[in-house]
């Protein structure tokens, strides 16, 4: 059994960053592929970015692609998404998830073991 808790959510103004951390328990972190969806209220749950077991391969929604980087740190068992040049489109909560069994992670919901009770990130104007 995994654990996920992330943080580092809050208020941000359009144009500004914000860093997400999520930080998870045991001590098979470093064979998990892991990755980040959203949900905006009324809409579904979406995909944002996902990162291998080792953090060797990365993929990112088009939606994103440019602005938001995740990374990992098996040492510290914490993946990250730095969110760069916000926009009010952003705003929505975050959800970090982790699998078991893809090594190079994916972009479906279902494919993913584990998820963290997510964290508001909310893009002002």
């Amino acid at each position: 059994q995994v654990q996920l808790v992330e943080s580092g959510g809050g208020l941000v103004q359009a144009g500004g960053s914000l860093r997400l951390s999520c930080a998870a328990s045991g001590r098979s972190f470093d064979s998990y592929a892991m990755g980040w969806f959203r949900q905006a209220t009324e809409k579904e749950r979406e995909f944002v970015a996902s990162i291998s077991f080792n953090g060797g391969r990365t993929a990112y929604a088009d939606s994103v692609k440019g602005r938001f980087t995740i990374s990992r740190d098996n040492a510290k068992n914490t993946v990250y998404l730095q969110m760069n040049n916000m926009k009010s489109e952003d705003t929505a909560y975050y959800y970090c998830a982790a699998d078991r069994h893809l090594k190079s992670g994916s972009d479906l919901p279902w494919e993913y073991d584990y998820w963290g009770q997510g964290t508001q990130v909310t893009v002002s104007s």
